[in-house]
């Protein structure tokens, strides 16, 4: 429940709506970078409380599962958000209600208007999410969370006495507002070990650490 539906409004507000609305004030982008610090967060917590003695890179395994792009879209859904965002009409035309990038992209710009709605009291949302997670099937997070290729990369630089973890660069390469396209280039230690591209920033990095992974395979260093 919001105290201020501005807040939720904004947050359901997807920039190819804006976009077609020069009267809204704005877009959820913000909102969205707010939710996904928030959301990593408290799952770091929620992994940390929930099992003494469970290591840091199985920590981050995890947390990584719990907070990737399907996952959060599937909380969309749960939370009933998909008929609910506000796209345009291009989005709408290209199954905007159903893109895992919107879905998820929204849930973490609501849980930050939420957030900001209830005067930054993390309490009053811990529980909220936490509910969440707590709905998700340990033997997922398990499968999910033992491919993830960013993990494996960040393992491998450790392992190998990398002096800092994988570095991602990042851009928009193109795309229309609701379907943007990005590239990212994955380094470690200056060293550019692979590149990929896709619908959302995460994805993106993904395939980066994919490909790298790929590479490091084929010079027989995995």
């Amino acid at each position: 429940m919001f105290n201020d539906e501005n807040y939720l409004r904004r947050a359901l507000t997807h920039r190819s709506y804006a976009n077609e609305h020069p009267e809204e004030p704005g877009n959820n982008e913000r909102l969205e970078f707010l939710g996904d610090a928030i959301l990593n967060f408290i799952s770091g917590e929620y992994l940390y409380q929930l099992r003494p003695e469970m290591g840091e890179d199985e920590m981050t395994r995890r947390r990584s599962a719990l907070v990737d792009e399907k996952q959060l879209a599937r909380f969309a859904l749960e939370v009933g958000l998909d008929f609910r965002m506000r796209l345009g009409q291009g989005a709408i035309k290209e199954g905007g209600y159903q893109n895992p990038n919107l879905l998820s992209s929204t849930f973490e710009a609501v849980v930050g208007a939420y957030y900001l709605d209830h005067k930054r009291d993390m309490a009053r949302l811990r529980p909220l999410v936490e509910e969440l997670f707590d709905s998700v099937p340990e033997d997922v997070v398990i499968v999910r969370s033992s491919i993830d290729s960013k993990n494996r990369l960040q393992e491998f630089a450790q392992a190998n006495s990398a002096t800092a973890p994988p570095k991602y660069a990042t851009e928009k390469i193109g795309g229309m507002d609701h379907a943007p396209e990005f590239i990212a280039k994955v380094y470690i230690d200056e060293e550019l070990f692979g590149e990929g591209q896709g619908r959302s920033k995460k994805d993106a990095e993904k395939k980066a650490a994919d490909d790298a992974l790929l590479k490091l395979k084929q010079r027989g260093l995995l």
